[in-house]
């Protein structure tokens, strides 16, 4: 799929998606260039539309993207809980599980969603996958002791590659994490990659996001397609 019309795909989606914001919600806002995308039209219905509403950003700059568009951005800590997160993903499977961290706000992102009444997710159709594991799995870890964490999960087969960013350094994440990228093609077990995942010392979170979104919107030709998710009330 060129980039223009994933672009396009992906547009659509976000426009779709954008709808699901009604007046006096908190809203948690993602990170990504699809969630890009969402803000742009949201910052829109905020201006035109007069739309009112309260952010929880996953990122530095989801929030402030959203900020210069005028809309209200707080803390997590300064709401009850999210009526609703919108969010993209870099993976999603026909089970709802899904990869999430390619952008390196995996931490973040989970925060937000596990605090949220709702998730849906954006994507364009090349997301949609039979079996998650083609894209990286991102890990996100402390600095201290990170090579031995390499070391352990290239023990383990997990073929690991420290993240690098665009400056040619260790790429950071928003809480000043390192990210382990883990080059895996296909995860067949997922929960009991998670499990081992978050229960190995120096990790503080992985990006896979199981069962965990309720409406996924996926950009196709044509209208966007919803997919609800039978798990989930």
């Amino acid at each position: 799929m060129n980039k223009e019309l994933q672009d396009s795909l992906k547009r659509k989606a976000a426009v779709k998606a954008a709808d699901y914001v009604e007046n006096g919600m908190i809203v948690g806002l993602g990170s990504g260039s699809t969630v890009t995308m969402l803000v742009d039209e949201l910052g829109r219905r905020v201006q035109k539309d007069g739309l009112q509403f309260t952010g929880v950003a996953t990122s530095i700059s989801t929030a402030q993207q959203a900020k210069s568009l005028g809309i209200k951005i707080v803390d997590l800590d300064m709401v009850d809980a999210i009526d609703l997160t919108i969010d993209g993903a870099d993976e999603v499977d026909s089970h709802f599980n899904g990869i999430k961290g390619g952008g390196g706000n995996l931490l973040w992102e989970k925060i937000v969603a596990i605090n949220s009444k709702k998730i849906i997710w954006v994507v364009d159709q090349s997301k949609v996958v039979d079996t998650i594991g083609a894209f990286h799995l991102a890990v996100d870890v402390i600095p201290l002791g990170s090579q031995h964490l390499l070391k352990k999960f290239d023990d383990a087969g997990l073929k690991p590659v420290i993240r690098i960013g665009k400056d040619g350094h260790p790429f950071k994440t928003d809480s000043n994490n390192l990210i382990i990228d883990l080059h895996l093609q296909k995860i067949e077990e997922a929960k009991k990659l998670a499990d081992y995942l978050i229960k190995t010392v120096g990790v503080v979170e992985h990006g896979l996001f199981l069962n965990m979104v309720d409406t996924v919107i996926v950009g196709k030709e044509g209208t966007p397609q919803v997919l609800t998710n039978p798990n989930h009330g």
